[in-house]
């Protein structure tokens, strides 16, 4: 039987945000440090290394390891990989109390970020941050350095009072949340597990109820090539794949059709996308492609096992070769490279969103509010494979994903108050130890 909530003085909620103000100049210059890593895939190791590092100064138990595919690809939550995972780091820093009188944490953010796209499309250069008014802008700011930071503010925070959490806390700083979600899996299959979780993912100073699972999968088409000289008697690989776009966008539209059948999605007008992410092929301009790929993004709703998804996908693709004169003898191929992860939906009631709700009426002076994500997010490992009621919220941020991204500042420290007080209340408080050194 859990604890009961513990209520916080006044006094105590007016310090706690006070901390977190005087140390948020603190905060966002160490936040600013990590951005400027890049952290795209396979070069997420240096900011694993800044963050281990901040952690370990702080006195924290230290964890690190590389993604272990063997340890991970039997987990029903298990998406297939086709890159090297020597650089795919994960880093813990654990806080055990001297006495365990509240509930235990995991504290988790991704440390991967998505890549830039042409740089000179950027305002300025995407890994030197720079701020203009109330936006932190960079690369990685808003998805998710500063909520990955503010995890580690809200502790230090509490420290400069005098405290640290009664309860067993896990700083998790994880990789793969942009392609596979395999960090924070590998992380629970290590043994990794508390009575809740928060990610600060920047969600709009909103919780996060129900949230899409995502696939990710590679179409293959081979052609005939030819001289262009006699590019009738060829066939055009590149042409024949862009044939296969309008077919996946039909199975879109019946998907989002069906969304009055899914719980929370009702209302969405467009929560099932699929993107064509990215596309190659061919190899001369004068020659007829004999070649040519594909990445697809797919959402689907909780609920839905993604290979029943992927079936549906492939019988398709399938239909759509079978009317096409050249694919029809010459299918195309694919290949799931990425996300094969289901959705979630985050019950309503638990104590750690009554808690976490208090906590943000008292940082923000206003009722917490939670609304559907039709994008990916870790918080499905928790809630779907640990029985563990994870709680993504988190800061207002613009154009993740794209050029410019950014994060408003004063939503940011709030954020941060809300998750010290929350820490407060759903850890309880002891007084520091030596062990658990405050920031210099």
């Amino acid at each position: 039987m859990s604890p009961p909530e513990i209520d916080l003085a006044p006094e105590l909620i007016g310090q706690v945000l006070d901390a977190v103000d005087k140390g948020f100049e603190r905060q966002l210059a160490f936040t600013q440090q990590m951005m400027a890593l890049d952290s795209t895939r396979g070069k997420e190791h240096r900011a694993q290394a800044c963050f281990f590092e901040a952690l370990e100064s702080r006195g924290y138990e230290m964890d690190q390891w590389s993604i272990d595919i063997a340890e991970i690809e039997d987990h029903p939550g298990f998406s297939p990989v086709k890159v090297d995972y020597d650089n795919a780091v994960n880093v813990v820093g654990t806080h055990t109390p001297v006495e365990t009188k509240g509930r235990s944490l995991i504290l988790n953010g991704h440390v991967d970020v998505v890549p830039t796209g042409p740089v000179d499309m950027w305002t300025r250069p995407p890994f030197e941050p720079w701020i203009e008014g109330d936006w932190l802008y960079g690369r990685g700011g808003a998805d998710m350095k500063a909520g990955l930071c503010a995890n580690l503010a809200a502790l230090d925070a509490l420290k400069t009072l005098g405290w640290q959490p009664a309860a067993r806390v896990h700083v998790q700083s994880v990789t793969e949340e942009e392609c596979t979600g395999n960090g924070a899996l590998s992380a629970l299959v290590r043994g990794y597990r508390a009575d809740a979780a928060l990610i600060p993912e920047p969600e709009e100073n909103m919780l996060v109820r129900a949230n899409t699972g995502v696939i990710w999968f590679r179409v293959h088409v081979r052609g005939r090539p030819v001289h262009v000289r006699e590019a009738g008697q060829g066939a055009n690989a590149i042409e024949a794949a862009v044939s296969i776009i309008p077919a996946l966008k039909a199975l879109e539209r019946e998907w989002n059709d069906a969304r009055s059948e899914h719980r929370y999605f009702e209302s969405l007008e467009h929560p099932i996308n699929f993107n064509i992410g990215k596309i190659v092929g061919g190899d001369w301009a004068s020659s007829v492609p004999s070649w040519c790929t594909f990445d697809v993004r797919v959402a689907i709703y909780p609920g839905v096992d993604p290979r029943d998804a992927a079936k549906e996908i492939e019988a398709c693709i399938g239909a759509h070769a079978n009317d096409h004169p050249f694919l029809r003898d010459n299918p195309p191929e694919v290949e799931y490279n990425g996300f094969f992860a289901r959705g979630y939906v985050l019950e309503e009631g638990s104590d750690a969103e009554m808690v976490l709700g208090h906590a943000h009426a008292a940082s923000f002076g206003a009722s917490l509010e939670s609304f559907v994500t039709p994008g990916y997010l870790d918080g499905r490992v928790f809630v779907l494979y640990d029985d563990c009621p994870c709680l993504v919220y988190g800061p207002v941020s613009r154009d993740i994903h794209a050029f410019d991204e950014r994060v408003s500042l004063a939503s940011l420290k709030r954020v941060t108050g809300t998750i010290a007080l929350f820490i407060a209340s759903w850890c309880g408080l002891e007084p520091a130890t030596p062990r658990d050194r405050p920031p210099a």
